[in-house]
């Protein structure tokens, strides 16, 4: 990954995490746990799930560095427009696979948050440290096809920013609780 790649990985990280605690900075505990609909996440199940998300993904990449570069994929940058473009977008839902679901892991919002902080500091610093060639590396995404491991750490910021879209509707959601 070049620099200019380096830094916008970075950025969307950055941007998503501070959006994420903005729109959750003084909640109540039953603003955490509104569910706006049946089958539809909370907003401490977002956070949860983006957090798996984020664990899951940063150690297959990790992973997949290990082994042998794959041969070149074709239209990298092509899809990397693609990729921010449709993965903060919320109207096309997607069903998350099991093991990204949030399974209430973390009923304690300060835990929550404070996990969420360091699972974002490790990403973080990957991004930071990484000198792996991540171009020459591709994991499969369910709505995307193959991506290669750097379109990976740009889904994982815009991933973040998907699921502040999501808390601002469920925030606006008629039944949503008022603060105390």
């Amino acid at each position: 990954m070049n620099e200019r790649e380096r830094q916008l990985a970075a950025d969307h990280l950055a941007a998503s995490e501070e959006r994420l605690f903005g729109l959750v900075d003084g909640l109540t505990p039953e603003q955490w746990s509104f569910h706006p609909g049946e089958a539809r996440w909370s907003i401490a199940e977002c956070l949860e799930h983006v957090m798996r998300v984020e664990n899951r993904i940063v150690g297959l990449i990790g992973k997949k560095l290990e082994g042998p570069p794959e041969s070149a994929k074709d239209h990298a940058l092509e899809k990397d427009a693609v990729i921010a473009k449709m993965v903060p977008d919320r109207t096309t839902r997607r069903e998350a696979p099991e093991p990204a679901r949030p399974i209430g892991q973390w009923p304690d919002t300060a835990e929550l948050l404070a996990e969420f902080q360091k699972t974002r500091a490790r990403t973080a610093q990957f991004v930071a440290d990484t000198e792996g060639d991540l171009r020459s590396h591709s994991i499969p995404h369910p709505a995307f096809g193959d991506l290669d491991c750097y379109q990976w750490l740009l889904v994982l910021g815009l991933h973040g920013e998907r699921h502040a879209r999501q808390i601002e509707e469920i925030k606006a959601d008629p039944g949503y609780p008022c603060a105390r």
